[in-house]
């Protein structure tokens, strides 16, 4: 076992001798999810790097952080590359349910395309609180986690020709579009990653430049953290505390271990 595979099921605490199979992706997903926070960090202290295999293990594997999509994403899908999966990145662009509109600055959301039997699925765990936490057939078949329902819808868009769609559990009551995304265009080498980084650290609209974001999720919903408020969901009951900033450096802590 390389050093990636090893640290990997280390920080998600997966035991080593664990044979990585299609059937218990659900469980290694989930444990992910719950292990490496969604995080802006080095971007909001302008200590941004090169993405490259071994900032990416040093940065989430060795330091214990987390990250964003063109990450966390990256990260999970050389894992799965080292446990004999078929799997290939891809580019997305983002929807603003509030403004009913896809974002316009780029196709900056890095996702996760697995093909197993002849069925390709989307895999996702790097986009904040709205993950799977399964593999996703591009069917259109339905999915259902502990974190909602989930679906991918054929397009015809000019953006991509599938839709991620979710009803998150406890928060929504409809169908909300997630992000559109193209099969047809694999991201060839990690390097391109750095083309998705640029945009989100300098784009004016780029909602993860402004202040910082930490959030991830727990057995019983998320917890959500910036340097003005903590938000906790915890099956379908929400709490949210204004904070200063020592009570954010104490709860970055003692929830995120940062």
């Amino acid at each position: 076992m390389n050093e990636l595979n090893a640290l990997f099921r280390k920080r998600i605490h997966l035991p080593g001798s664990e044979t990585i199979t299609f059937e218990v992706l659900d469980n290694v997903l989930a444990r992910t999810a719950k292990a490496i926070p969604f995080e802006n960090l080095r971007i909001i202290e302008n200590k941004t790097s090169v993405i490259s295999k071994p900032y990416l293990v040093n940065k989430i594997l060795v330091n214990n952080e987390g990250g964003l999509c063109y990450e966390i994403n990256p990260m999970f899908y050389l894992f799965l590359i080292d446990n004999g999966f078929d799997a290939v990145l891809t580019r997305g662009v983002v929807y603003n349910n509030d403004t009913e509109s896809y974002l316009t600055f780029g196709r900056t959301h890095v996702t996760i395309l697995l093909t197993h039997k002849g069925q390709t699925y989307l895999i996702d765990t790097g986009f904040g609180g709205n993950l799977p936490l399964k593999p996703v057939p591009l069917s259109g078949e339905t999915i259902t986690s502990s974190n909602g329902q989930f679906r991918v819808q054929r397009s015809n868009g000019e953006l991509g020709d599938y839709v991620l769609e979710m009803k998150l559990k406890h928060k929504d009551t409809d169908w909300k579009i997630g992000y559109t995304f193209d099969s047809r265009k694999p991201v060839t080498d990690l390097s391109e990653c750095n083309a998705v980084q640029k945009i989100i650290v300098e784009h004016t609209e780029s909602s993860f430049n402004k202040h910082p974001l930490i959030t991830k999720l727990t057995d019983g919903g998320n917890l959500t953290l910036t340097n003005t408020s903590f938000t906790h969901w915890d099956h379908g009951i929400v709490t949210k505390e204004k904070i200063d900033r020592v009570r954010y450096k104490e709860l970055l802590k003692e929830h995120f271990g940062i």
